[in-house]
């Protein structure tokens, strides 16, 4: 899939978020709105699957698996949460879920506010205009030298 397909697939998933989002409001299970998304997309035309196992392997040992909320088109993963917010530990899960699959976008949904929360999290993404950073001389005074 090129990047303006993954682009737009991406969009019309979270078109698809923001439909269950408003039609539902807050306050439901997270398994409701699993349903209610797959629902919709399947409405779209878009293919997914809900509770999608993947393999984790180390050393080529499977030695676990995770069930991803929803796997959609085979290539974004889809992680649903009924928070008060999204934490650090909700990105990390899904960066680890990104790392055990294979695949490069996972996009995190919160339901528990009216307004729908979401990130989209990549991994493994680098820019062509990142600047590295060289050294990182004097941390307490947060003196940083890039290059």
């Amino acid at each position: 899939m090129d990047l303006a397909a993954f682009d737009s697939l991406t969009e019309r998933v979270l078109g698809a978020v923001f439909e269950v989002s408003n039609t539902l409001g807050a306050g439901f299970l997270e398994k409701v709105y699993e349903r209610a998304l797959l629902r919709e997309l399947g409405l779209l035309g878009i293919r997914a699957s809900s509770q999608a196992s993947v393999a984790v392997t180390y050393k080529g040992l499977s030695v676990g698996e995770y069930f991803a909320d929803l796997l959609v088109e085979d290539v974004l993963l889809v992680e649903l949460k009924c928070a008060e917010r999204l934490s650090n530990e909700n990105t990390a899960q899904c960066l680890n879920y990104l790392k055990a699959s294979g695949l490069t976008v996972c996009l995190l949904v919160n339901f528990q506010r009216s307004k729908v929360e979401w990130k989209r999290i990549v991994h493994g993404f680098q820019s062509r205009d990142a600047i590295p950073i060289l050294a990182i001389p004097d941390v307490d005074n947060a003196d940083f030298v890039t290059g």
